[in-house]
């Protein structure tokens, strides 16, 4: 297959929803010679800053010399961001060959009566092969919904990490943060050592108790590893991270938000649990490592001139982090919101958090399935700010947000990977 029929093939695969078990990518890894067994994982789950903490994991161990595959989920743009190799997205013409690759299996599965694998776990099939085939050292895999039963916990890491746990994806996940938490710990394996960033007392509990069911160390943000000496400055967070044995001060991030500081404390504590695996690296590593992060779509700025922020705030917790940002770094702009969000994603509260910052929103509609009533959001918002507009084509969206914040205000977009990805695609194109 050349690289567009790869992909219309893997968008038909999207009609097969989420289908949450192991059994398929189990399958379907075996029928491939289990490529995964072949290589070293650190396994990240959680509620937010997977992917940053997942970027930062892998820019350390790259700065270190070590050839890093990197795993994430979703795409913003293409599907090859999803698969990195030292720095560098996966080529179309490579992408393509994996496809061509597991298609002959996915039809011999289907053949022999098992469930059609769905589009993430093909993802996950191509992924670890791609790495295998690559001798990738080690891999930062980052979990897609969930962990228990989400396709990437098929994996034994060396380190696993779960970010933070809050309320989202209730419908697979479930009701409490609790029950979520129990979701998430499923990462945790007899032995492995576990770094968490969980501040919710109840959902602590949890992952901690999974811990020592499993005899697993765990080293939790807050205790065991600390974020000391942080200060904001106009570039991004300056700080140190003191954690069991060891000391890292002086680091910096290009990044906003405090919150991003402990994503990079996960990082550096994943990391250093890797020495007893053999892994070594130094604080200069450390430090260009995470000094060289800056994931897409998470508080990103595309634009100075005007100002244009992106972030994909699809859940409270998020939302609540970019408001902070919008509140500590613009004060005195003129922010106009535009925001798109899935009608699977609490929609209230998301809206509750944001629209109070801004002196206007355009409401847009996210180009999914799950887009369901959009207008919704609209009629939230108004709530709390007016004017309220409502514009469909995302493009347009974003035009009309530019006029209405004028040459000194900024934009924000925000809600959804969807809405973000066709931000950075159209800006990149001169769209708008």
């Amino acid at each position: 297959m050349r690289y567009q029929e790869a992909i219309a093939y893997l968008e038909e695969l999207t009609k097969f929803g989420i289908n949450l078990g192991l059994a398929r990518i189990a399958r379907l890894l075996e029928l491939l010679g289990n490529p995964h067994e072949k290589l070293s994982f650190i396994h990240i789950a959680g509620t937010n800053g997977k992917g940053s903490t997942a970027a930062m994991v892998a820019g350390i161990l790259q700065e270190a010399g070590y050839r890093v595959g990197l795993y994430t989920s979703p795409h913003l743009v293409e599907y090859t961001e999803r698969f990195r190799l030292d720095g560098e997205d996966i080529r179309p013409e490579e992408l393509a060959d994996l496809i061509t690759t597991l298609k002959p299996l996915l039809n011999r599965m289907v053949a022999e009566g098992d469930e059609q694998p769905t589009e993430f776990e093909v993802l996950t099939a191509a992924a670890a092969l791609y790495f295998a085939r690559e001798q990738a050292d080690v891999v930062v895999w980052e979990a897609g919904l969930g962990g228990a039963i989400d396709s990437t916990n098929v994996v034994t890491p060396r380190v696993s990490v779960i970010t933070n746990v809050s309320m989202d994806h209730k419908d697979y996940l479930g009701n409490t943060v609790e029950e979520i938490a129990r979701v998430k710990a499923g990462i945790v394996k007899p032995g492995v050592p576990v770094v968490t960033a969980a501040a919710d007392p109840a959902a602590l509990e949890v992952v901690a108790g999974v811990c020592r069911q499993q005899a697993a160390l765990l080293w939790r943000v807050g205790r065991e590893v600390q974020v000391r000496d942080l200060v904001r400055q106009d570039e991004g967070l300056r700080f140190a991270v003191h954690l069991p044995g060891a000391f890292y001060a002086d680091l910096f991030l290009r990044l906003a938000g405090e919150h991003q500081a402990v994503n990079a404390a996960c990082a550096v504590a994943a990391v250093e649990l890797l020495r007893p695996h053999g892994f070594s690296f130094s604080q200069d590593s450390v430090r260009r490592g995470l000094e060289g992060v800056y994931p897409p779509g998470r508080i990103e700025i595309i634009s100075a001139e005007p100002t244009v922020i992106l972030d994909v705030a699809h859940n409270p917790e998020a939302a609540g982090a970019l408001a902070r940002v919008l509140a500590h770094d613009f004060p005195h702009c003129r922010v106009i919101l535009v925001l798109g969000i899935l009608a699977d994603k609490d929609r209230p509260e998301i809206v509750a958090r944001l629209a109070p910052l801004a002196q206007a929103v355009v409401v847009t509609r996210p180009n999914s399935p799950r887009a369901g009533d959009w207008h919704q959001v609209a009629a939230l918002a108004a709530a709390f700010v007016d004017p309220v507009y409502v514009e469909e084509n995302i493009p347009a969206a974003v035009s009309l947000a530019l006029t209405l914040a004028g040459p000194q205000g900024a934009v924000c977009v925000a809600g959804s990977f969807y809405v973000v990805g066709e931000v950075k695609k159209f800006w990149a194109q001169r769209g708008f």
